[in-house]
């Protein structure tokens, strides 16, 4: 039986930027433009040397509803996301990067996903789109549910789709990594006994620079592996089977990619 969807429910929107001047504008639009109105949306900024914080103060102006906090030294992702976490008063929290965009409808509909269904976690699909924004057509898989094994195989959860109920998860905290703390993040959830349950609508828009896609799965793999060996303290045995199904479930990601890039 769904449970009653409240709509008064306080979301906390985190973003952490750094010289995210050329986006940043874009992405605190697709929040204002969101259809449910109950948010505030915490933009921690990472010691930017460009006008991001010019840019975000002037909306600051306009919306009381976004929230600004500059970070005393360059510390990365990690450190952002979660000062943006310690300073939230929503009961969910959304995760939003300042170059990425969401539908107007993103946070009504998962919300009322979570509270219907009773979830602590839950994410969505996404659509790619170039750096000046076209969109691909390259839409991300979502299962209807993923567990620890299953996200150690591969990282189906964009960062820019996940919702989070803080009543049943508690206040976890990003490890302090410079790249994959989401990632880790998200296991870490898993660790402590929820399932991530994927909501099969297109409700966001990854952002990614032209030519990074291939020339940056190198670095990612040695990531993921580093994840496995190091953070996860798996086994060499457990390693290399995460790690091969990591790998096949890329190359055959990157080959829908490709095709689907070739159809524009």
């Amino acid at each position: 039986m769904k449970k009653p969807f409240k709509q008064n429910t306080l979301i906390s929107v985190i973003t952490p930027a750094y010289n995210a001047e050329k986006f940043i504008s874009q992405t605190i639009e697709s929040v204002l433009e969101q259809t449910y109105p109950y948010w505030e949306m915490i933009i921690v900024d990472d010691c930017s040397t460009d006008q991001t914080v010019q840019i975000i103060r002037q909306y600051q102006k306009k919306d009381d509803r976004i929230k600004f906090i500059q970070l005393e030294e360059n510390s990365g992702a990690a450190v952002a996301r979660n000062t943006a976490m310690e300073h939230a008063k929503g009961r969910y929290i959304a995760f939003l990067d300042s170059d990425d965009l969401w539908t107007k409808e993103k946070l009504s509909k998962q919300l009322q996903f979570m509270q219907e269904n009773d979830i602590a976690f839950s994410f969505t699909r996404y659509e790619r789109m170039k750096e000046d924004g076209t969109m691909t057509n390259a839409v991300s898989d979502v299962p209807k549910e993923i567990n620890y094994d299953g996200l150690m195989k591969q990282c189906v959860i964009g960062c820019l789709t996940v919702m989070l109920d803080r009543e049943k998860i508690g206040n976890l905290k990003m490890m302090n990594i410079r790249t994959r703390q989401d990632y880790v993040y998200w296991l870490t959830i898993m660790k402590h006994g929820h399932l991530a349950y994927g909501m099969p609508e297109t409700l966001a828009k990854y952002r990614l620079v032209e030519n990074s896609i291939s020339s940056n799965k190198w670095k990612a793999a040695k990531r993921n592996w580093y994840v496995y060996r190091h953070i996860e303290k798996q086994s060499l045995l457990k390693s290399i089977w995460y790690f091969t199904n990591y790998a096949f479930k890329s190359v055959k990601s990157l080959i829908k990619y490709y095709f689907m890039r070739k159809k524009d």
